[in-house]
């Protein structure tokens, strides 16, 4: 039997021994080298350990000054990512998470913090999913598995503008192991429509060139208008696909795995009907941001669908789409003009076309 490289987590192999090497980096040890944790001399903990001394909680996390680009990890491999913590202060979507796989020029991973661990509105919800979990008060975790054959490059850029400085906690915890051939790069591009011009689809992807597996979508959408507004199919072109896509959804939240309009169950219940929240490993619905009769006019929603026992597989290259569509008088669909951030997470060979432009401070701003 061929050796374990100890990645491909899971209870059935958990008891299997290994000679993969586990490491970790955060900011006490912001290189994850063996036996150099803790050594910190000066840091944000520095006032309050000053009569124990060092490995007392010195440094727990980073100040990170407006405009900074602050390189989190930098590991030489092969090995794989294997689970990421992290809490930020200040507006989530004005922290950009970059990942660079093997020494590349332009990132795999290009997203808003908040939008990467499925809190795109800005505010904590509870998020139990498989591969990504959002706890109390504000802890991010994501459990994605992240290969690298060369290296792996993460940083976080803070684009506040109005603050002097913001501060991260995190832990980057991973494995230095042999890397199979067959074990692609993860990648997540955020996009945004807003509003989505009328007529028009939003696209979570498209330009994939490659061999990989879809595995995961996150939405943040923002409805306009009175009514149900989840009508819309979600498309997937595959390999070739023209006019008409391989893979075509019934409707937007029977893709995020619910149905007839996110109901709660009792339905009739007193004050009418109500949309119901939910989280799941695969699927959920963890957000609903309800009017509150003054300044915030709208109802918005934070989704996610992970593809985890069912990635949708291409070989050559992959687009993806979703409709915004409620009702209108007559029984007739009403193309909706909503505002949809979307962030699509895929494996795929290197190298990856170039992603568009992520867009300015106000082109990612919640009001």
């Amino acid at each position: 039997m061929a050796e374990f490289n100890g990645l491909g987590m899971h209870l059935g192999n958990l008891s299997r021994l290994s000679r993969a090497k586990t490491r970790s980096i955060s900011a006490e040890n912001p290189t994850g080298e063996k036996g150099r944790g803790g050594m910190a001399t000066e840091g944000a903990g520095a006032e309050a350990s000053r009569d124990l001394g060092r490995t007392w909680k010195v440094a727990p996390c980073i100040r990170v000054a407006a405009g900074q680009t602050l390189t989190l990890a930098d590991i030489q491999g092969p090995g794989a990512i294997q689970q990421i913590w992290l809490t930020l202060t200040g507006a989530w979507r004005n922290w950009i998470l970059r990942f660079y796989w093997d020494g590349e020029a332009t990132p795999s991973i290009e997203c808003p913090a908040g939008d990467f661990f499925c809190c795109g509105w800005g505010r904590y919800a509870q998020v139990s999913a498989l591969p990504v979990n959002v706890n109390p008060g504000s802890a991010f975790n994501c459990f994605w598995e992240m290969p690298f054959r060369r290296s792996a490059r993460v940083t976080i850029e803070n684009r506040d503008t109005v603050n002097e400085r913001q501060t991260v906690y995190y832990q980057i915890n991973y494995t230095l192991t042999d890397v199979p051939a067959d074990a692609a790069y993860l990648h997540a591009q955020w996009r945004r429509s807003n509003p989505l011009p009328y007529k028009q689809v939003h696209t979570l992807l498209d330009g994939v060139k490659g061999w990989g597996q879809y595995v995961g979508t996150y939405m943040a959408w923002g409805v306009n208008n009175d009514g149900w507004w989840g009508e819309g199919e979600i498309k997937f072109y595959l390999d070739g696909d023209g006019e008409f896509p391989t893979i075509c959804g019934t409707g937007t939240e029977d893709y995020f795995g619910g149905s007839y309009d996110f109901e709660h169950p009792r339905r009739g219940a007193p004050g009418g009907p109500q949309y119901c929240e939910f989280t799941t490993p695969f699927l959920g619905l963890p957000q609903v941001i309800r009017p509150d009769g003054c300044y915030r006019a709208n109802t918005r929603f934070g989704l996610y669908r992970f593809h985890v026992m069912d990635p949708i597989r291409f070989e050559q290259d992959l687009r993806v789409t979703i409709q915004a569509l409620g009702w209108r008088s007559g029984g007739r669909y009403l193309p909706l003009q909503d505002d949809i951030s979307s962030t699509a997470f895929w494996y795929q060979t290197e190298p990856h076309a170039p992603f568009p432009a992520l867009g300015g401070v106000d082109d990612l701003e919640i009001i």
